[in-house]
């Protein structure tokens, strides 16, 4: 038998002809087939919305990075924390070459080339295919791999590889030359072999001002960059926002490279987990910089904060002048990334003694 107080709502809805009138009804009558196929349909909106993807779409429409980087045109949110570091540290200078490890989907590669524009280049390297930013070049593959980084060394140390041709008008005053015509109709396949070829050919030694050949020629009487040249260092900044993968559960069926299974990751949920696989890929990018990195250059690196933290940022403190701990505003509060800005790479330090224990 029905209370007063359910009566009376029961005919307060008939009589006002609401649009919930039927599922008002249908308390009263249990075993109505109506009431269950509602049921049905409102446990699925509530199994939706709170879904992780969901939770993720209502935090980034009301990210205020998130919306000033669609509405700049930017690839992620991302951007503004290098933007906030290079204002800082002043990272970026026109006509410098960056290498971007971990590039995807390309937002620091566009404030890269944007900062170091002209006669600058920016080299982006990650596992997962993506169409890179205008005015940077790519290489694909797995940078933990000695064969990708061998072939991202020799990519960075060939000068003329990944920068913009230049483009010649013929309406200039004395018009195109036979070089500027050859030049312009070399192939990629010209400009590959030549500079194969050019790194076959025994390097020459610097000549003394009177025109003699000198062999014994100490390294004390070359320049700074020629010291960095003779020993391959050529890339001005190295960036690293290299996060590791999720191993493969699935999927092995798949052979596109379009759609990939390997996704780079933020968190996995294991603190511990993310912070040794962060650590692992930051000794990575800093043998890359011993290698290939400038005197006077900077590193810039992510990590998730833990307990090696400390034994990495002496190895910094060894080949860099300078070394800070960052956490941009642009960075969420909850997340454990932080970043290693490190200024000025020293000239002398040698490898053992920069990654001593």
């Amino acid at each position: 038998m029905l209370s007063r107080r359910v009566f009376r709502e029961l005919t307060d809805h008939l009589l006002s002809g609401s649009s919930i009138q039927a599922a008002s009804f249908c308390l009263a009558a249990r075993h109505c087939s109506c009431c269950s196929n509602r049921s049905i349909a409102r446990a699925a909106v509530r199994y939706s919305s709170s879904s992780s993807s969901t939770r993720w779409k209502s935090r980034q429409g009301k990210d205020f990075f998130a919306r000033e980087a669609r509405v700049q045109g930017l690839k992620s949110r991302a951007a503004f924390k290098l933007l906030e570091l290079n204002e800082k540290h002043k990272l970026l200078k026109p006509g410098q070459t960056v290498v971007d490890l971990g590039f995807a989907p390309g937002s620091w590669s566009q404030v890269a080339v944007n900062r170091t524009t002209p006669n600058g280049r920016v080299i982006g390297i990650d596992l997962i295919p993506a169409q890179p930013p205008r005015g940077v070049s790519t290489i694909q593959g797995n940078f933990l791999s000695p064969a990708i980084q061998d072939e991202v060394r020799a990519y960075v140390r060939d000068p003329d590889l990944g920068r913009l041709r230049k483009q010649i008008s013929s309406k200039e005053q004395g018009g195109l030359t036979e070089e500027d015509l050859f030049e312009m109709e070399r192939g990629y396949i010209d400009i590959e072999r030549q500079a194969h070829l050019d790194g076959v050919e025994a390097p020459t030694t610097a000549q003394p001002a009177d025109g003699k050949e000198d062999s014994d020629t100490p390294d004390a009487k070359l320049s700074l960059k020629e010291r960095d040249t003779q020993q391959g260092r050529a890339v001005d900044v190295v960036l690293s926002d290299m996060s590791e993968p999720w191993d493969q559960t699935a999927g092995f069926y798949k052979k596109s490279l379009s759609d990939p299974y390997y996704r780079m990751t933020n968190t996995s949920g294991n603190a511990f987990r993310d912070h040794v696989g962060s650590m692992d890929l930051c000794m990575a990018a800093l043998t890359f910089c011993f290698d290939t990195l400038k005197t006077g250059g900077h590193f810039l690196c992510k990590y998730y904060q833990g307990s090696e933290e400390k034994a990495f940022e002496t190895k910094l403190k060894r080949l860099f002048a300078k070394v800070h701990r960052e956490k941009p505003d642009s960075s969420r509060n909850e997340s454990k990334e932080a970043y290693f800005v490190a200024l000025r790479r020293k000239e002398t330090p040698t490898k053992e003694e920069v990654f001593r224990d």
